[in-house]
């Protein structure tokens, strides 16, 4: 009786989660924010404004929809494209933002604009690197590799941004993993993470061969962080050592465990990249992820002051800056590094003069998920996504990411769950009829 009357109760929680989902998506339409898939080139009718030209390297799905370029899904192989990203003037946005459009097609007086998207296949995307390292005054590159809940675009824009608001030289590499681009894909962007690794090592080991870049930095934000690690540990185990041309490496919120970053850097040896770690006590994104990850510290939100964090930090002569105090435009206190000009300015700094040296589309929504997902409960899933149904209705952001929650939960074409046929009558199972 007890597992019949659970099965019920468990039939009328998901009619009930289907039934909300429908009555918010119905009030949808019309709300205001920014759109989506904005990366149609256009054609520059600002010449006056500056341009950022990147190389990208992805393990992404092509995407079919105009606009989107690649989406969350993960590819076979990896792609290249040539990347072209105009900035409105100064005048018009405030260093540290990035400029969304308010409607398509974009504007390039006043958005951030996509004005060349080329396909490239290996041999383009090597005389790519080749012809923009060496219009740099050093051979140098900087590779970024953003974070958890990031879309194709929210990757291209925000590094079009650092770039240009840090005024690095380096030839700009944007490396980007399958992230579905929702809070509730968690652990579907931590495999995509894993599934780039190999990949990122490959891109690793063709700038250590190729003798005309002279010089390395990694920037890495969030989730992305995990990526860049495991790609230097592998590289390091794989030749013995790091090159020493790979000379900074910027680890800004890492959503990584402090004792596996221990490890990590000790399999790298002796002769690593200096590493400069940016924290945040205050980062809400990391809070959630150490609940997911069994109460364990993120190194990105450690206290660099306290015990045994302060001597293994100077042990391995990793600088900290600790950005607690710095106030952001970012709710979530997890993309300060690339929202506060001062810090931009310091990492363009550091890049260019060779010396030690995000950005998540989360709403009000999203705030009550994370508050009500302890380990990614279900249940606590569940209340996140009642609470958050009324949000939605009025917030871009929450909207935005509402049908993904409820796909996750409640099927993933949004509908009522498929009740399974082959239950095992010993133990409660979801959505069994029997």
């Amino acid at each position: 009786m007890g597992r019949i009357g659970g099965g019920v109760a468990s039939a009328r929680g998901s009619w009930f989660l289907w039934f909300v989902a429908c009555a918010v998506v119905a009030l949808l339409p019309g709300c205001g924010g920014h759109p989506k898939d904005v990366l149609t080139p256009v054609a520059d009718t600002s010449p006056q404004s500056p341009k950022v030209e990147m190389l990208i390297a992805t393990t992404r799905t092509r995407s079919t929809v105009p606009g989107e370029m690649f989406n969350g899904e993960r590819a076979r192989t990896p792609a290249f494209a040539d990347m072209t990203i105009s900035i409105p003037p100064s005048k018009v946005r405030k260093e540290g933002q990035v400029a969304w459009p308010k409607r398509l097609p974009s504007n390039p007086a006043t958005d951030f604009a996509t004005v060349k998207a080329d396909d490239l296949n290996v041999d383009q995307a090597k005389k790519w690197l080749s012809a923009s390292v060496r219009k740099t005054p050093d051979g140098s590159v900087l590779v970024f590799i953003h974070g958890f809940n990031n879309r194709f675009e929210d990757a291209v824009y925000r590094f079009a941004q650092i770039v240009h608001d840090s005024g690095v030289h380096s030839a700009p590499v944007l490396v980007t993993w399958p992230s579905r681009g929702s809070l509730l894909a968690y652990g579907y962007d931590r495999e995509s993470t894993n599934y780039t690794r190999n990949a990122l090592e490959t891109l690793f080991q063709y700038l250590a061969k190729d003798s005309e870049v002279k010089e390395v930095s990694i920037l890495a934000h969030s989730m992305g962080n995990w990526l860049a690690l495991e790609s230097l540990r592998q590289m390091a185990i794989r030749n013995g050592r790091l090159p020493a041309k790979f000379k900074n490496v910027m680890l800004a919120a890492p959503d990584v465990d402090v004792d596996v970053f221990s490890q990590q850097i000790a399999d790298m040896g002796k002769q690593h990249p200096q590493f400069t770690l940016f924290v945040s006590s205050d980062d809400k994104a990391l809070a959630f992820s150490r609940r997911v990850w069994g109460d364990v510290s993120r190194l990105g939100a450690i206290d660099p002051e306290q015990a045994p964090y302060k001597q293994e930090l100077e042990a391995h002569k990793i600088t900290v800056i600790d950005l607690t105090k710095i106030k952001s435009g970012d709710s979530m206190n997890h993309g300060k590094f690339a929202e506060s000009p001062q810090i931009v300015q310091l990492i363009g700094q550091r890049i260019s003069e060779g010396q030690t040296l995000t950005d998540s589309r989360v709403g009000l929504g999203d705030h009550i998920l994370v508050a009500t997902t302890g380990a990614a409960a279900a249940a606590g899933n569940v209340a996140g996504l009642v609470l958050a149904a009324p949000v939605a209705a009025v917030d871009q952001n929450t909207r935005d990411n509402y049908a993904a929650h409820v796909g996750s939960l409640a099927g993933a074409d949004g509908t009522r769950p498929a009740a399974s046929k082959n239950c095992d009558r010993t133990r409660p199972t979801p959505n069994c009829t029997h």
